[in-house]
């Protein structure tokens, strides 16, 4: 399977190659911010691309290469998950969403688009609880923070260092 992997830190670039070749996948890695059409030349099974990949985003790569190769595998990998990511990524067209660190099992199963184990069983923590209501909050208001803090009845400031917070 020909596969590109797109992320900006070129430590997981060299680690994710080198596991995936040594399950027989030939893998292209780009670590800095690429156009649309270079990456759909490449003319890959699969795309693997970080959800924030310098001042690009991941998003904006999924429908213009669903369109280009519709029949590819494309997965979205973040550090930084939130269900509001997730729903956007399957609506542009994305096949799978995978959080990191990743776990080499699952998206070898991504890859071959087979089913995932149900872990409907896990709990979120308080914290994260608390992250994807303010992602959530902060989507329904097109990413205008002054608002969002109002609506969730919080200074903006703090809202303001949760966010970068979760920042890399």
């Amino acid at each position: 399977m020909k596969l590109v992997l797109v992320d900006d830190d070129e430590t997981l670039l060299r680690t994710l190659s080198r596991r995936l070749e040594q399950h027989g996948h030939q893998v292209h890695c780009f670590s800095q911010p690429q156009q649309v059409q270079r990456l759909a030349d490449c003319q890959a099974d699969c795309y693997l691309l970080d959800l924030r990949f310098g001042p690009q985003s991941g998003l904006d790569f999924i429908a213009p290469l669903r369109q280009a190769l519709p029949h590819c595998r494309i997965v979205l990998l973040t550090g930084f998950a939130s269900i509001a990511t997730a729903v956007q990524a399957v609506k542009a067209g994305a096949d799978d969403y995978l959080t990191k660190p990743l776990d080499l099992s699952l998206l070898l199963a991504a890859l071959q688009g087979t089913p995932q184990p149900d872990d409907s069983t896990a709990l979120l923590s308080p914290e994260q609880l608390e992250w994807e209501h303010i992602q959530r909050v902060l989507e329904q208001q097109q990413g205008n923070v002054s608002q969002t803090a109002k609506l969730l009845n919080m200074h903006r400031r703090t809202l303001q260092r949760k966010l970068q917070k979760h920042r890399p």
